[in-house]
């Protein structure tokens, strides 16, 4: 069978700017410390190929232009919009709500400013618990201030619901994924080495080996729970104190260390899937657990709460999932999938309010889908396939 053909595409900056009030500076340099957002996005066009349907990726700290997937749809002859937002490569400060007006603007300048009819929200890993809370937001609007207690009014944003959503290759949430890896042999923030051998499953003579009994593996989930649960509360106290402090500070950032621990690393047989063992998407977990790219390494005391925290974050997944009533959804599981836990896609698939909802599963399909054009390909059929009988016959 020959390949399909590719189209060439063009890359298009896209950039937007709006004023917002700033209650304090979070963000280095222009943007934001002068009362304007800055937003920076590029379209992948077809060269002779309009469409009337555009497909919106969006991460809440990464940028995807360059990912196999985005390029694969524009070589498809679809039209795409990678959207950065305003905390772009940089989440310790990120807060939630905010990316979510973000994710708005680029909604309202693929159709107001650009034209399009439709707009599929593409959420891809970290966006596709995004792409849940910003439908369920403007579906329903209902937050007013972040858990921080800052005011920020989503119900006064106009946020504009999407047409469809693609969930792809996504986990729940920050909060509820960062959970599952925290480590819970760290009993003092302060100090990482001071850690509960009987949890310390990296370490060599750790007393609880794989196969993991049910029992150790309900331990190990509750320890990450509840250091999830310290961390929060302390950031909710500190915030308490600063807001008494009569020298003016309003923010601190602090350190989550070891933040790369699941006993699914080890063990293949909890949550099975196609993953390699010992390993993680970021490489070996025993050296990502301390190493400077672990997730939620860097934290402001705001940004843990809007993102990271299990209890107070409004990003959970199936929370805002329950929540979507008025667009189909298509979601596609990576079976071999190397970041996101074989649990999270039933869960998500079964909280859905839609009933206008699929599923597919692609065997073997990574993460990225690196060295896998075959995978990649039945991924790029399906979207194509859904959108045709979903979206738009013709797009």
């Amino acid at each position: 069978m020959s390949e399909p053909a590719k189209h060439a595409f063009d890359r298009i900056p896209v950039i937007l700017q709006f004023r917002e009030p700033v209650g304090m500076v979070e963000t280095y340099g222009f943007n934001g410390s002068q009362g304007y957002t800055v937003l920076e996005g590029q379209r992948l066009i077809p060269r002779n190929k309009p469409s009337k349907v555009l497909f919106l990726f969006m991460h809440p700290a990464s940028t995807l232009q360059l990912l196999p997937m985005p390029v694969a749809l524009a070589e498809a002859g679809m039209h795409v919009m990678c959207c950065g937002s305003r905390y772009a490569k940089n989440d310790s400060a990120l807060i939630m709500e905010k990316v979510a007006a973000d994710l708005g603007a680029y909604m309202r300048h693929a159709r107001e400013d650009l034209g399009y009819e439709k707009v599929v929200l593409v959420g891809w890993s970290g966006g596709g618990a995004l792409s849940l809370f910003y439908q369920a937001q403007a579906e329903s609007p209902s937050i007013t201030q972040t858990p921080a207690g800052d005011p920020y009014d989503l119900t006064a944003a106009g946020l504009q619901p999407a047409d469809g959503i693609i969930f792809i290759a996504a986990h729940l949430s920050r909060p509820e994924t960062l959970t599952e890896w925290l480590d819970p042999s760290v009993r003092n923030e302060l100090d990482p080495d001071d850690r509960d051998l009987e949890l310390d499953i990296y370490a060599p003579d750790c007393p609880n080996q794989p196969r993991y009994s049910a029992d150790f593996v309900a331990a190990f989930r509750q320890a990450q729970l509840a250091r999830n649960r310290r961390i929060s509360n302390w950031a909710l106290d500190m915030l308490d104190k600063l807001s008494r402090s009569p020298q003016g500070e309003r923010e601190r950032g602090f350190v989550v260390h070891r933040t790369m621990c699941d006993v699914r690393w080890f063990d293949t047989s909890i949550d099975p899937n196609g993953r390699r063992p010992d390993w993680c998407y970021l490489g070996d977990p025993r050296v990502v657990n301390s190493g400077p790219a672990g997730l939620a390494r860097f934290s402001t005391l705001r940004s843990w709460l809007s993102q990271w925290s299990y209890d107070h974050s409004n990003i959970k997944g199936p929370v805002n999932a329950a929540r979507i009533r008025k667009v189909p959804v298509l979601q596609i599981e990576n079976e071999a999938d190397d970041a996101v836990p074989a649990t999270h896609n039933p869960i998500i698939h079964e909280a859905l309010g839609t009933p206008d909802k699929e599923y597919v599963r692609i065997m073997g399909a990574t993460h990225y889908y690196l060295g896998q054009p075959e995978e990649l390909e039945q991924c790029m059929d399906t979207i194509v396939e859904w959108t045709r009988r979903k979206i738009a016959a013709d797009f």
